[in-house]
């Protein structure tokens, strides 16, 4: 049950960043004792693998900062982020399973239910924070796309190590984090509609 969990939570901070909980399994995995990845993922620890994963978080916190290239990254994102939720999933939950070397056998397969189970986690978050950004990007004239995505890289980061650490924890947060992104959704829809409406009153 914690199993599922964890995955569950690492797949809810893909949604955020795609390549924090990949990195932070494999690093947890390479030098602790607190990650066992199944055989079938072992390659997450693997020093080519993991120095990729962090030059693509390197360019993926850079360009997450700026108005108008998060929003085309939020777009490019929509496939690598869910992947990467139905990835760390699979290898949080500790399913058994033959993905990356036989991938007709993966799809053949009942384990690729927890690949399609943490994509569907992940896109979640990823929709709320893709629909949410353009509108606090224009409310905000640029200013908050910087803040905003320090505080979801933070919250990736937070929830990749408590996934690990207090799964039961890491699981109230991940709710929090959704409440927050839904709320910031919501409010910056209902700003959106108060700016068209005021100059159609002023016209009138």
């Amino acid at each position: 049950m914690l199993e599922m969990i964890t995955g569950g939570v690492l797949a809810s901070a893909a949604g955020l960043n795609a390549y924090i909980p990949l990195l932070g399994v494999g690093l947890l995995s390479r030098y602790t004792e607190l990650v066992h990845l199944p055989s079938g993922w072992a390659w997450l620890e693997n020093g080519w693998v993991l120095g990729i994963l962090g030059v693509l978080l390197l360019v993926e916190i850079v360009v997450d900062k700026f108005p108008v290239l998060d929003t085309v990254n939020d777009v490019l994102q929509t496939v690598v982020r869910p992947a990467s939720g139905g990835l760390v999933f699979s290898a949080g939950s500790s399913s058994e399973t033959v993905a990356v070397t036989d991938p007709a056998a993966f799809v053949a397969s009942e384990q690729v239910w927890p690949f399609l189970a943490g994509i569907a986690i992940a896109l979640v978050p990823h929709l709320l924070k893709a629909l949410a950004r353009p509108f606090l990007n224009l409310l905000t004239a640029g200013a908050g796309a910087a803040v905003m995505s320090f505080f979801e890289d933070v919250g990736a980061a937070a929830l990749t190590l408590l996934a690990v650490l207090a799964p039961i924890l890491a699981l109230v947060l991940m709710v929090v984090i959704v409440v927050l992104l839904a709320r910031r959704l919501r409010r910056a829809l209902a700003a959106r509609r108060e700016a068209r409406r005021q100059p159609v009153a002023a016209r009138s």
